[in-house]
């Protein structure tokens, strides 16, 4: 009589095979939404950051700075992929922060503060 030697048979490997291929698509979705998120994340932090660089640049100069004027005060740099933009007014400024790289939902955020602001939203920040 003939001994089985031990291991797997194909069937059972492609069953195997099978089984993690769904789970993993699955997934991968998942984790690109998580992408998404974590740099509309990066967005918030950074404009967050310029409103902070701002209040120390008005502290130190009297007036509002303009995004080149804050990089070269402060040395400041935005996360990676964003983009920045600052209209600095005498009573106030609008920031807004953006990442192209966003494939879903919102791909950037403005702040208004002071005379820089729409009425009721001095220092709100919106996504769209």
């Amino acid at each position: 009589m003939r001994q089985r030697t031990a291991g797997f048979t194909l069937i059972e490997l492609l069953i195997v095979v099978v089984i993690i291929g769904l789970l993993a698509s699955i997934a991968i979705p998942k984790f690109s939404s998580t992408k998404d998120k974590a740099r509309m994340a990066s967005v918030k932090s950074d404009l967050r950051n310029i409103m902070t660089a701002e209040e120390a640049y008005l502290t130190d100069f009297s007036v509002f700075a303009t995004f080149a004027q804050i990089q070269a005060v402060t040395n400041y740099t935005l996360s990676n992929s964003n983009t920045a933009n600052i209209a600095a007014g005498v009573s106030g400024y609008s920031a807004t922060v953006s990442n192209a790289l966003i494939s879903t939902g919102f791909t950037q955020c403005t702040v208004g503060v002071g005379g820089g602001a729409p009425a009721g939203q001095d220092g709100v920040i919106i996504c769209s």
